[in-house]
């Protein structure tokens, strides 16, 4: 029969044996499809590549062998989708096993070990840069007339000031022109 409006397919852990029925390229609404902890064996069906809506997929722990299908939307799927399968390749001709999603883990945790070691080091930098400069501005103050420091001060009112009047005279502006558009 036709099984369109399926959203959600588990037959996970079933004990369900040989390929993956091409068939399952029909149900256009499929959402979710797990066939993990299975014996499925053969190549993963070109034909699921056409579920657009597929958002989930679970073929790990089977017997699949073949290359991963190259859609745009199977990049989207995690590797423990896919884990267990000893004969299942990536596109590129690289073994998917194990190993390789172990060593992907490991990546993400240097990486976020990066991440980590690189913002304590910025922070160390900022800090020691706020520090430096701090003192520099207090020996300068200190140590002399600040002139500069208040020609920069003054500049900066002005700056500020000047501001200010444009947004009042563009607030007062929009109010005559709105006010004129009721009456």
């Amino acid at each position: 029969g036709h099984l369109n409006a399926v959203h959600i397919l588990n037959l996970s852990h079933n004990g369900l044996q040989g390929d993956i029925p091409t068939s399952f390229g029909d149900l256009s609404s499929l959402e979710s499809l797990d066939l993990s902890g299975n014996k499925l064996s053969g190549e993963i069906p070109q034909q699921l590549t056409f579920l657009t809506s597929l958002a989930f997929l679970n073929l790990s722990h089977n017997h699949l062998q073949g290359y991963i299908p190259q859609r745009p939307q199977f990049h989207t799927f995690e590797n423990n989708s896919y884990e267990g399968n000893d004969g299942l390749r990536c596109g590129d001709a690289r073994v998917l096993d194990t190993n390789d999603i172990v060593s992907g883990l490991d990546d993400e945790e240097s990486n976020s070990e990066f991440q980590s070691d690189f913002w304590k080091a910025a922070l160390m930098g900022y800090g020691s840069g706020l520090c430096i400069g701090l003192s520099i501005i207090y020996f300068m103050i200190s140590t002399g007339k600040p002139i500069w420091l208040a020609r920069i001060i003054v500049g900066l009112e002005h700056k500020i000031m000047i501001g200010k009047r444009k947004k009042q005279r563009r607030q007062m502006n929009y109010r005559r022109r709105n006010s004129h558009s009721f009456q």
